[in-house]
C-alpha cells in the first residue's frame, strides 16, 4: 500500500460534489437540506441575469429564502423567457422529487423503481450518484478505488493502443484536445491555427497516487484498466460498497477475463453496450469478434449471505459486464446492478 494510507479518513474527496451541503441521517444516508436545494437554484440555467424579467427575479429570491416554497403553474407562466420557464419547470420537478423522498439515496432508487418516475435530466442523476459516492467513500484512503468510482458518474474515453486499456475522463480529454491543456491560452492558439502539442494525462500509479487528493476535482488522472493492473479490482470494490450501501446486501465481486460457466444463469450489463453483448452471448446469438473486443471488464458476483438471493439462483454466480461503445466511450449505468440484482423480496 502506498503512503496515501496516512491521508485523513474524513477528508471530503470531491468538494465539487457538495457533500458539505448535506447531513446524514441515523442510517448514514444523505438528507436533502435547504442548502443543497439552494445550490441547485444557483446553477447557470436557473440563476437570473440582468435581462431576466421581474417575475423570474422574484421567484429566484423566493426560492433562495424558502427552497421548498410552493410555486404555482400560474406563477411560472408569467416568466417571459420560454427557456427560463422550462428550466424552472425542470428544476422544480427535481426539487419536489428530492423533498418527497427526503434522502438522496431514496430519491435515486425511486427514479428506477417507481411506477411513474419523474423525468429528470441525466446531469442531475449523475450528480446524485456523485454525492452518494462522496458520502459512501468518505473514509476510503485508496486513490485507485476513488478513481474507479469516477466511472460511476463521469463518461470515460478508452484508449486501447499497444495492448493497453486506459480510461480517461471524456470531458477532460475533450478539453485537452481543444486547448492542449493550456486553458484559455490553448484556445487562442487553436483559433489562430497553431498546432497543438499532444498532451497525455497522468496515469495513476503507486508512485503518484498521493497526488490524487489535491487533484480529485480536476478528474485528470487516467487509470490503467488492464486485467493485471489495479483498475478492475478497484472497480469491483466500489461495486461491492455500492450494493451494500443502497441495498443493504453484502456481495463479493471478483474481476475476471472470461465467462466459462455451464450454469450461467444471470448477468447484468453495467451499461447499454455490455447489456446487449451479454444478452447475445447468453442467448447464443452470434457476436462479431470486434464487438466482443469492446468488453472492457467482466466480474463474478456472489452473495455473502445466500438467504439474500432468490432461491432458484442460490449457489450460482451473477456475471457483470462493462463495455465501451463503438466510439470508445463508457457510460456506466450504476443503477443497473441495483434494479437487476436477483435479491430475494423481503417477507
Amino acid at each position: 500500500m502506498s503512503d496515501t494510507a496516512t491521508t485523513p479518513a474524513r477528508k471530503i474527496i470531491w468538494k465539487s460534489s457538495g457533500l458539505h451541503l448535506t447531513e446524514k441521517n441515523k442510517d448514514g444516508w444523505l438528507m436533502v437540506t435547504p442548502d443543497l436545494l439552494r445550490a441547485y437554484f444557483t446553477r447557470p440555467e436557473i440563476h437570473p441575469v440582468d435581462e431576466s424579467c421581474e417575475t423570474e427575479h422574484m421567484l429566484f429570491e423566493r426560492l433562495m429564502e424558502t427552497p421548498e416554497a410552493e410555486i404555482t403553474a400560474d406563477e411560472l407562466s408569467r416568466i417571459k423567457d420560454e427557456d427560463a420557464r422550462e428550466n424552472y419547470q425542470v428544476i422544480l420537478r427535481f426539487r419536489d422529487h428530492l423533498v418527497e423522498n427526503k434522502t438522496l439515496e431514496k430519491a435515486y432508487l425511486a427514479l428506477f423503481t417507481s411506477e411513474t418516475p419523474p423525468v429528470i435530466p441525466p446531469v442531475f442523476i449523475g450528480h446524485i450518484v456523485h454525492l452518494i459516492l462522496s458520502n459512501m467513500l468518505s473514509k476510503e484512503r485508496d486513490p485507485f478505488i476513488l478513481r474507479a468510482a469516477e466511472i460511476f458518474f463521469r463518461e470515460q474515453k478508452v484508449t486501447t493502443d499497444d495492448g493497453q486499456i486506459m480510461f480517461a475522463d471524456a470531458e477532460v480529454v475533450e478539453l485537452y484536445s481543444e486547448t492542449g491543456g493550456l486553458g484559455g491560452l490553448g484556445s487562442l492558439l487553436a483559433e489562430s491555427g497553431t498546432k497543438m502539442q499532444q498532451v497525455s494525462l497522468d496515469v495513476l500509479t503507486r508512485e503518484n497516487a498521493e497526488q490524487y487528493w489535491d487533484r480529485a476535482d480536476q478528474f485528470n488522472f487516467a487509470i490503467d484498466y488492464r486485467f493485471t493492473e489495479p483498475g478492475p479490482d478497484a472497480l469491483a470494490r466500489v461495486l461491492e460498497k455500492w450494493v451494500d450501501h443502497l441495498l443493504g446486501v453484502s456481495v463479493r465481486i471478483q474481476a475476471m477475463q472470461s465467462i466459462s460457466d455451464e450454469k450461467w444463469s444471470w448477468h447484468i450489463g453495467l451499461d447499454s453496450a455490455s447489456t446487449k453483448i451479454l444478452n447475445d452471448l447468453y442467448n447464443g446469438t452470434p457476436v462479431e469478434e470486434e464487438t466482443i473486443a469492446n468488453i472492457a471488464g467482466l466480474f463474478r458476483l456472489e452473495f455473502r449471505n445466500k438467504s439474500d438471493v432468490m432461491s432458484p439462483l442460490r449457489g450460482k454466480a451473477v456475471y457483470l459486464g462493462l463495455a465501451m461503445s463503438n466510439d470508445k466511450t463508457i457510460n456506466m449505468k450504476p443503477q443497473n446492478i441495483l434494479v437487476n440484482l436477483p435479491v430475494r423480496e423481503p417477507n
